[in-house]
């Protein structure tokens, strides 16, 4: 369900991502709209390739050449920002947006002591001196959970296991205290046990400080423990989204069911897990039609030949042709 425009702290609409190249232009996010209210974490999910990414890092304005953002609008507290220069959406980012990468060293500069890095970061977005950003950096060290912060500010990051560099990039990130945080598979390379550890942070950080959370992961228990709301991808298209309780005790769309059937659950008695049969297309491959049509268990000719539109289908949106007689225009398309 959509909510009045004014409360929405982040609204992508229509937004197409492509890629130019001598054979034609490859489109990898095709009409993507959702939005995001000021402190809602909302998943995205899907299997690599299906957009995830390109989608968070064309809304911070981080898209690697040649991909560009080629129709649609993005909005940040009601402000267009997929248009400005370069220099300006460096300005919105980390100051009003924050970025969780996948790998923390990707973030982190090996050659620069913790503490450096955040001193810097603060001092950029503040107008603080060096004494009251040290301060600041340290307080923000022992609020995501660095033991001895005091000390552990004058550390490089090779000294830091993985899981204390994600609290250290999750501190980089909240630092100047920005309305929206990108975390883009922030607990793939961790450990099962530390990856709970890092989910509760951001939730217990992102709810005391009103932040909202674009959280984009391959994993459906972790949208399950994290999400408000989830947007299901395939293939650069949104195929359903809602509310995250309700998306998975019913989804409706084969391939969100098909990402369910894949979680092992406790008590299960069969042998294997369940598993999508065939791969995600490549970008020069898509299929006519519904992009998911090879690989559903429910094709029909008419998903061979015309593409559906997101529909409005018991409180969710899905763009699937099972649920024509039901669904209604949704206001998401």
């Amino acid at each position: 369900m959509t909510t009045p425009a004014e409360s929405n702290l982040l609204e992508v609409q229509n937004l197409r991502v492509d890629f130019p190249t001598r054979r034609g232009t490859l489109i990898a996010v095709d009409d993507v709209s959702f939005e995001i209210k000021a402190g809602e974490v909302l998943g995205v999910v899907g299997e690599s390739g299906a957009g995830k990414s390109l989608t968070g890092a064309a809304i911070i304005g981080l898209l690697e050449p040649p991909g560009r953002i080629s129709g649609g609008e993005v909005r940040l507290a009601g402000k267009r920002i997929d248009n400005l220069a370069q220099e300006q959406i460096r300005q919105i980012r980390g100051r009003e947006i924050g970025m969780v990468f996948q790998d923390p060293l990707t973030s982190l500069n090996p050659l620069f002591r913790v503490g450096e890095q955040l001193i810097e970061t603060l001092q950029t977005h503040a107008d603080l001196d060096e004494k009251s950003a040290r301060k600041q950096a340290i307080d923000w060290l022992a609020e995501v959970g660095i033991p001895s912060p005091e000390v552990r500010i004058d550390q490089y990051p090779h000294q830091f296991s993985g899981g204390m560099r994600q609290r250290v990039v999750i501190a980089l990130a909240l630092c100047a205290n920005p309305k929206l945080i990108i975390a883009d598979e922030p607990t793939t390379a961790l450990d099962v046990s530390i990856q709970a550890q890092i989910i509760s942070l951001l939730k217990r950080l992102c709810r005391e400080h009103g932040t909202a959370v674009m959280l984009i992961t391959h994993d459906m228990g972790v949208i399950a423990e994290t999400a408000d709301r989830v947007a299901v991808m395939y293939a650069g298209r949104l195929v359903e989204i809602g509310e995250a309780r309700k998306v998975i005790q019913n989804a409706k769309h084969p391939y969100t069911l098909g990402l369910m059937g894949s979680i092992p659950t406790i008590g299960d008695t069969e042998e294997e897990l369940r598993q999508i049969q065939g791969s995600m297309p490549r970008l020069a491959e898509i299929p006519e039609g519904c992009a998911f049509n090879p690989r559903c268990p429910n094709v029909s000719d008419r998903c061979r030949k015309h593409r559906p539109e997101l529909q409005s289908v018991d409180e969710s949106s899905v763009a699937c042709w099972l649920f024509e007689d039901a669904a209604v225009p949704s206001e998401l398309s």
